[in-house]
Formats: structure tokens, sequence, C-alpha cells
């Protein structure tokens, strides 16, 4: 890639400006100064805030919507024949792909912590943040959710050497990234539309490990993990785990509510007494990595504890929406049957009558591909309900439908549409429910329009 590319750039135009991983570049060079523009097809609290900072936004992808920009980055979910990209090439206006710009900005800090992994991608990510933020430290980030700590949102420029970078697997996205440190949560099963076998899925997270500068850390009690870094050099791996042969273990002390307590165990010695405040075990580990991290950057432990301990987790992963009329309504990301399992297993440790989960499955290669896997993590909670699928990047040439999905899923409802769902949740919720909205989508609209309709209730 041409790291000149933004050299002599004033107005970036981002096609697809309410992704998920557009939205910390732009935040990013908004903060640099420059001007930009964007377009999306749907409206979204996302695009409401990237307008608040000074970006345009169009809504439908259009030719003149470019008009005026010197580049146009898009993300992998855009199609090759959108019109924005044609009138781009059509005119000489330079396009850059959003994975080859994150690319690049990892490349402007000496110490660039990039963590990846199927599953916490974001929560570890966002702890290693929150720490950062307690340490004072002007740190960079790209952060797959928002975080409150930086201002509710997910991206910044920073003037130190440090940031912390989410590093997607999907197309190999990570290994476009310059990793200083490399963090490996876990490996699983996921994206094989594009990896087709576990085989090539563990090598692209080899060459991930491979590419890192100062340290590789990785999940000593995950499998797959531990047969991508096998062959990196010992001194260069430092391992976390619930077992005691990792070099980082946690021993869990105490459990009330959302909050887990445990003690870090480094080496055989308990280096650090601390507490999270996002439910399950998962999380532990999540938060294990990020301390080994932020401990291998040189942040003193006892800005680490603090800053573990303060952290009340990144928005859209078990975010609590409201409280309203008795029913608890909260909103995950999770989109993998591992991570709904993870996700619902937590929440019934959490007494709630019953637990009511709404989920919106995420492309179709996927749901067809992992249909009975799914069906089992959702049948987990009390009850489900299921949107249509939110197809993305495809087209649906794999003949599944959500009704496929309900059909083997217990106790599930099928609301195909936002508004037949909320109507459906309005009607039947009660007092001591849970109900949690899961997906990658925007499944969280329903989950907000829900909430509105309790409060409104509780109100009258």
């Amino acid at each position: 890639m041409n790291t000149e590319i933004l050299e002599g750039k004033k107005h970036i135009h981002f096609v697809g400006a309410g992704g998920s991983g557009i939205f910390p570049l732009e935040q990013i060079l908004l903060g640099m100064g420059y001007e930009l523009s964007g377009s999306d097809n749907n409206e979204t609290e996302t695009l409401d805030l990237i307008r608040s900072l000074g970006s345009k936004i169009y809504m439908g992808h259009r030719a003149e919507n470019i008009r005026g920009a010197d580049l146009v980055v898009y993300s992998s979910a855009i199609m090759k024949d959108n019109p924005e990209l044609a009138a781009a090439r059509k005119v000489g206006i330079p396009t850059l792909e959003r994975k080859d710009l994150l690319g690049l900005v990892t490349r402007w800090y000496k110490n660039a912590i990039c963590f990846a992994g199927t599953h916490g991608k974001t929560t570890s990510t966002s702890m290693a943040a929150q720490i950062l933020h307690e340490w004072g430290d002007d740190f960079g980030c790209v952060i797959g959710g928002k975080l409150k700590a930086i201002g509710g949102g997910s991206g910044r420029a920073g003037s130190s050497d440090n940031m912390v970078c989410e590093a997607d697997e999907y197309v190999d996205t990570f290994l476009k990234l310059s990793p200083d440190i490399s963090v490996i949560l876990n490996i699983d099963a996921d994206h094989m539309e594009y990896f087709k076998t576990m085989d090539n899925l563990i090598a692209s997270f080899r060459r991930f490990a491979e590419n890192a500068t100062r340290g590789v850390i990785y999940n000593g009690g995950d499998k797959n993990t531990c047969e991508a870094v096998k062959d990196i050099p010992a001194e260069k791996k430092i391992s976390f785990g619930w077992g005691e042969e990792c070099d980082y273990h946690p021993v869990i002390t105490g459990r009330s509510g959302l909050e887990t307590k445990f003690d870090v165990i480094y080496k055989g010695d308990v280096i650090m007494k601390t507490a999270i405040h996002v439910p399950g075990r998962h999380n532990v580990l999540n938060a294990l990595a990020a301390i080994a991290a932020m401990r291998l950057t040189g942040v003193p432990d006892e800005i680490i504890e603090r800053g573990i301990s303060s952290f009340r987790g990144a928005m859209r992963r078990f975010e609590k929406i409201t409280d309203a009329c008795g029913v608890t309504v909260c909103d995950d990301y999770a989109h993998h049957p591992a991570e709904i399992s993870a996700t619902l297993g937590a929440a019934k440790e959490m007494g709630f009558k019953r637990i009511i989960a709404v989920h919106q499955p995420f492309t179709y290669s996927r749901t067809k591909r992992l249909l009975k896997e799914f069906a089992s993590a959702l049948s987990l909670a009390d009850e489900a309900v299921i949107t249509e699928i939110m197809g993305s990047r495809e087209i649906n040439t794999y003949g599944v439908c959500a009704a496929d999905l309900a059909a083997i899923t217990p106790n599930c409802t099928l609301t195909p549409t936002f508004p037949e769902c909320v109507d459906y949740l309005k009607g039947h919720v009660k007092e001591g429910d849970l109900v949690i909205t899961l997906g990658c989508g925007d499944i969280y609209k329903v989950a907000k329009s829900l909430a509105a309709e309790l409060e409104k209730r509780g109100a009258r």
C-alpha cells in the first residue's frame, strides 16, 4: 500500500459511513482536520454522531455524492459495482479499502496493540483503552464499539506512542495491520465462506502473530490459538488462560450481580486483586488479555487495576437500555452461536424470572452453515424471538430464511419485521423478565423501541 496516499488530500468520502469499522477512522481523520463526507442506506445513531462531528452524510449511494472528494474509502461490505466507486474510477479519484487505511493508521504509532480473536475483540480492546484513559495517556484507538470513557466514540487519533486496535480477521483485514503487540483471544469457526477450512483460518492468525514486533499475547487454553502460535519464539510469547500453566491466570474470589472479583496470578504470584463489572466468565479472560497487554506496554499495576474495575462495558456489549415496568431491556452484539451461548449463560446467572432472547441473524452464509448451532444457543433462553436475516454484503444464494431457524429453535416466535417484533414483545413481557437483543446488525433498534414503549407505559 502507498503510505503517502493521504498526502495532499483534504476531502475524504466514505462509502458506508455508518459502519462500525468505518466510524472510528472517520473520528480519527476528523480529529486531524480532514473534511469528510459519506453515504449510507439507513439512518443510525452512528450517522447522527458523525454528522455532529462535522461530516456531511448522504442517504443512498449516488455518483454525485463524491463531488469534491480527493479520496474515496470503502469497506469490504460494499459491492464492487457501487455507483460511488464506479464514479470515482471514472473520474480518476483514488479509492482505498477500509482495511488498507486502518493498516496505515497502525503504522503511525510506535506501540500498536492489536486485539484479534473470533470473540471478545471489542470488549478487550475497550478494557485496554479504559486503562490507558485512567493512566492519562493520549492514546490512539480503533474500537468496534462505542466507549463512554472517550466520549461515546470508537476512534481517536491521540498524540502518544500507544494505540489499541481491534483486529478483525474477516477477509484477512488484520494482516494489513502493523502490530507491535499481537493479542489472540480465541479462534473459532467463523467467516468460513471466506476461509473455507479451519487450517486456512489458523494460518491467517499465525501470520497475524508473526507480524508482531514486540510480543504475542495468546489464550493458552484455546487449542486453535496454541496451534497458531506454536512456532513463535518462546521469548516473544505470553500466555493467559484458566490453567495454572499459563503465564497469567485468574482465580475468581466472588460474584455479585454484574460484578466478578478475581485475583490475577502471574507466574505463580498474585500481582493484582481486581473486579470486572460486565457479566460472564468469558469477560474475565478478556480482562486478563488486556491486563497482560497493558503490563507489557509499561502501565503500572495500580493503574491497570483501577482501569479494569472502572470499566462498565462498551456500548452494545450486554448494554442495559432500560428498567421499566419491572422489565429489564439489554442489547448485545453477539452474532455467533458461541457468543450467544456465552451471553445467555451469563444472563442465566443473574436471577431474572424469564430470559427472552431476540435475535437478528446476520448474513445468509453464516445462518445456513450454523443453523443448528444457533438454535442450540438460543435454546438457553426461556423464549426466543427471531427477526428476518440481515444479508448485509451477501445475496441470498443459500436458500435460507429466518423461518428455517425459528422452526428448529425451542419456544420460538418468528416476527420478520422490527415493528412486528416490538408489538409482540410489548404485549408479551412480564415483570421480572430480561429482554436481550442479540446481533451485529441493527437489532438494537428493537431494544430502543421496546424501551421507549415500556417507559411510556410506566409514565402512564
